[in-house]
């Protein structure tokens, strides 16, 4: 089985941690599975970005992006090259290092952001 490891995030998963993977089931689902408590306001339909993440090891033998996902992601904050809607991300057999933001889009609107 794949292991995901998560990179230390503040409030969802303060110390990082790892874990065996279930293939054919998107990172959210994984993350959910495993108490990571990571934002999905949609439902996990592919109409939000609040499950953004961004893939640091592993891009490539994820699913490819569909066009609405693509077009969702440029709404997504702290966007980078190897992000992705983690309840579109589907788990294959490799291992997969994975940084959810600081922020998402809803922490912004809800004032977890402070203005510069």
């Amino acid at each position: 089985m794949p292991q995901i490891i998560v990179l230390p995030h503040i409030e969802l998963c303060p110390e990082g941690t790892a874990f065996e993977a279930e293939t054919g089931v998107s990172i959210c689902d994984n993350l959910l599975n495993h108490d990571i408590d990571i934002d999905h306001a949609c439902d996990k339909v592919c109409a939000c970005t609040t499950c953004h993440v961004i893939v640091r090891e592993g891009y490539n033998t994820l699913n490819a992006a569909q066009d609405n996902e693509e077009d969702l992601l440029d709404k997504a904050w702290g966007l980078e090259p190897n992000s992705r809607l983690s309840c579109q991300a589907i788990v294959g057999k490799d291992d997969l290092v994975v940084e959810i933001p600081k922020y998402s889009i809803n922490m912004a609107k809800e004032g977890h952001v402070k203005a510069k």
